[in-house]
């Protein structure tokens, strides 16, 4: 099972072939029942996929033959087992790539000459994802996680433990150790109860302890540029930000053992802490939009806005979530007519707007509809 970075939007946005199937759907965690409800689910998806190919003058060999890594999905088990909430998947004749990830998408079947992103906003938006390493000396654990949901992210090759990262060669060298009060600071300091071993040593096995978890976080967030909570016991906050070598580390975290907490728990202490941020970055984009209103510097006019995406213009762009938008581009003369979808070269005008802006490096809010700053699905702000 994949996680998804900005990384493969990116190159799911630079595929452009003759037909591309992109499927999104629900996917509810629990036990068989559940995994079979799923299967079903994606079987009737894949079949309205094949139907939108046949439309496309596609044989049903062809269909078959190009559907086949989706119909071998539904035998994949242990991917129909770790749901955690939504299920992407990407599918073109040399390109098949598929996700379980921490959001609850709704059902929905596009095949076009590109992949479709749009559902991915609010994981990918300007406010829309954060990273959370929930560590103690016993576990450790990367989870992913937007306003709404959280799930864990695997990492191959990263200590679990202390005990794993640090192979004593002596049992003279086991070390306990427990916590204690501070007094009123309301803090705790180490005591370390040990046969011939100092203080220093166990700090320098936690140093090594953390510095193979940071080096296992770079290979995995090496393009990220989301916010990373730290979730752990005080005397590993310092130990471990010493170390870190992740720029978007957070500077306030969770104290106490995380072991204890369920992703939930988790979720709910660390949006408390990132939700301030997020709300700053999109109230600023917003009153750009306002201050630049009728200066030529915004707009809310999906005709004016499409065109000036494929030029770079745009600098912030608000999406509705939920909200679809049918027509064809022209992107050389800047024209823009809209259509019924399903139409010949017809494609969500909105999914396209992202698509080009964050292309040019522009930042995209997927927000509620009574979040927009004006009462329509697509906004924007220029950069000149």
């Amino acid at each position: 099972m994949a996680t998804l970075t900005r990384n493969d939007v990116e190159a799911l946005i630079e595929k452009h072939t003759n037909l591309c199937v992109s499927l999104f759907m629900p996917a509810h965690p629990g036990g068989v029942e559940a995994q079979q409800n799923n299967m079903i689910r994606f079987k009737n998806m894949v079949r309205q996929a094949g139907e939108n190919l046949a439309t496309k003058g596609l044989r049903t060999r062809e269909v078959n033959e190009f559907l086949a890594p989706a119909h071998k999905l539904l035998e994949d088990g242990p991917f129909w087992r770790r749901q955690e909430g939504g299920v992407a998947v990407f599918l073109s004749s040399h390109e098949f790539r598929h996700f379980c990830l921490p959001y609850h998408f709704e059902e929905l079947v596009a095949v076009n000459d590109r992949f479709h992103i749009k559902p991915l906003l609010p994981l990918l938006s300007g406010d829309g994802q954060f990273f959370l390493l929930a560590l103690s000396q016993h576990n450790m654990r990367l989870l992913q996680g937007t306003r709404a949901n959280i799930g864990e992210v695997r990492i191959p090759g990263v200590p679990g433990s202390r005990e794993e990262a640090v192979r004593y060669d002596s049992p003279a060298k086991q070390v306990h150790f427990h916590a204690r009060s501070k007094g009123r600071t309301g803090g705790q300091s180490v005591i370390f109860h040990g046969q011939g071993v100092g203080d220093e040593d166990l700090k320098e096995d936690l140093r090594t302890y953390c510095h193979q978890i940071d080096k296992g976080l770079h290979g995995r967030l090496k393009n990220e540029h989301a916010p990373l909570i730290l979730a752990a016991v005080d005397y590993l906050h310092p130990i471990y930000r010493e170390v870190n070598t992740y720029p978007y580390l957070v500077d306030q975290g969770l104290i106490g053992n995380p072991e204890r907490l369920s992703p939930k728990e988790l979720h709910e202490q660390a949006w408390e802490i990132i939700k301030p941020h997020f709300l700053e970055g999109r109230r600023l984009a917003i009153a750009q939009y306002k201050h630049f209103s009728g200066t030529g510097r915004s707009s809310m006019d999906v005709r004016e806005i499409v065109p000036e995406a494929f030029r770079g213009r745009v600098e912030f762009l608000f999406i509705a979530t939920g909200s679809q938008q049918w027509g064809t581009v022209d992107a050389d003369k800047g024209e823009i007519r809209f259509c019924e979808e399903g139409g010949p070269g017809c494609q969500d005008l909105l999914d396209l707007a992202a698509v080009q802006t964050l292309v040019h490096k522009g930042t995209v809010y997927a927000v509620e509809p009574e979040e927009m700053p004006v009462p329509t699905p697509l906004a924007a702000v220029f950069r000149y």
